[in-house]
């Protein structure tokens, strides 16, 4: 059987080692030449099979793609865009099919969260259905950490790690200045459902006063009137507050504190900055000076201070999903088993795209202090192993040195055109 090529793609909001992920893929089919020829990306995500705009990464040098290892942001271009149902729209599916027809793609492998994972099973229906013979794997990848199965999610631990880092380095610089100056700290940070980043900024403290005081989950129904005591209470005990909140952080009744009143490409409610609104809180019912920080891009994108871990599994999910596709598995993705807590061990497993797929996996209550403002010890057993380690890029005159690649166009082989 002569090599067929593969499709991959990069989807949703991207990580600081989404393009380590690439590289595992890449550099690994690249081992494989008798089974896959060429490895094309799509242009911004998967709209760029659906609009046949593809990128050939064989015209890309090893030295460029090794560099895909530092780089952050998403080297092909991502995209938020979600195919809907096969019964809503079955063009859309049907339109992949013929372009990886028309360009002999034998494997499909989708980088992202949970609505890709549910897109890469679909997509494995229908050529199925269709009698298409296509391998479709997906690869895990969101900052959230909230797909199922899977131990924890590459892109977590280096968002975790900032999140850590930055909390211990804000409480300082408050602590410095409080007697006089502002007296509570609000950081904002992502997490729509679940808090597992939010929870990541409590590794910054070990001991009782250390920052931060409170922490804001989702998963915990918001209260004002015990937060606000909450927070005078530090003040008066250590001077100063410092509050880690999640941008989903919710009233009892679901409602987001933050919520803008519109919608997303996925259909997920905007949020409009969750910290003003609690800072304004702080200010009106208590009146202290706060300062506060949404970390929004920077916190996904810090990859100067990546986490060596989320390198590591980051591309080990990129090669897993490749030798699993070679081995004939498909409708799967790679997860990361962990086997050990201290020494900190893990392998990669497959598990199929439906345990996956459209699932969320919350903060448990284990890892939640009872009183709901911060993290329990099997908590931080279980965030410190996936913050540790270095994993410095080359540095050019100061600034970090990242890839540059060509990104040359696979030329169309279809007369027709998508739009989407």
């Amino acid at each position: 059987m002569s090599a067929r090529n593969a499709f991959y793609a990069q989807s949703g909001g991207v990580t600081a080692v989404i393009n380590a992920s690439a590289a595992g893929v890449i550099e690994t089919a690249r081992k494989h030449p008798k089974q896959i020829a060429n490895v094309y990306a799509g242009r911004n995500g998967i709209i760029g099979a659906l609009t046949e705009d593809m990128i050939d990464t064989n015209r890309e040098s090893a030295a460029s793609i090794e560099a895909l290892k530092y780089t952050p942001g998403g080297a092909f271009g991502s995209a938020r865009y979600k195919l809907k149902s096969l019964e809503e729209n079955r063009a859309e599916y049907e339109r992949l099919i013929e372009v990886f027809k028309a360009h002999d793609i034998g494997y499909f492998f989708y980088n992202g969260g949970n609505d890709s994972m549910d897109t890469a099973h679909k997509v494995s229906q229908l050529a199925k259905k269709m009698k298409f013979p296509l391998t479709c794997l997906g690869i895990p990848k969101t900052v959230d950490n909230d797909l199922p199965v899977t131990d924890n999610c590459p892109g977590f631990g280096s968002v975790a790690k900032y999140v850590a880092v930055s909390t211990q380095e804000a409480a300082l610089d408050v602590l410095s200045m409080a007697k006089t100056s502002t007296k509570v700290f609000i950081l904002e940070v992502m997490g729509r459902h679940a808090g597992w980043i939010a929870a990541a900024g409590g590794l910054a403290g070990r001991e009782p006063g250390d920052a931060p005081h409170i922490i804001l989950l989702p998963e915990v129904p918001f209260d004002e009137k015990a937060f606000l005591a909450r927070v005078r209470q530090c003040v008066e005990d250590y001077d100063y507050c410092v509050v880690v909140v999640s941008e989903g952080a919710a009233y009892p009744d679901g409602r987001f504190l933050a919520e803008a009143g519109t919608r997303d490409a996925f259909g997920h409610a905007q949020l409009g900055g969750v910290a003003p609104v609690v800072a304004n809180m702080v200010r009106s019912k208590l009146g202290y000076k706060y300062h506060y920080a949404i970390a929004d891009y920077l916190q996904r994108s810090a990859r100067h201070i990546a986490s060596a871990t989320d390198v590591k599994q980051a591309y080990a999910v990129g090669k897993a999903a490749v030798q699993f596709a070679l081995e004939g598995k498909t409708a799967v993705m790679p997860v990361i088993k962990r086997t050990s807590d201290a020494p900190y061990r893990w392998r990669i497993e497959s598990a199929a795209l439906s345990r996956i797929a459209n699932k969320e996996k919350m903060l448990p209550k284990r890892y939640i202090a009872k009183d709901g403002f911060g993290i329990t010890e099997a908590c931080r057993r279980y965030l410190e192993p996936l913050i540790r380690g270095e994993d410095y890029p080359p540095y050019i005159k100061g600034l970090p040195k990242t890839a540059k690649l060509k990104n040359v166009p696979v030329k169309p082989r279809l007369n027709t055109k998508f739009v989407v």
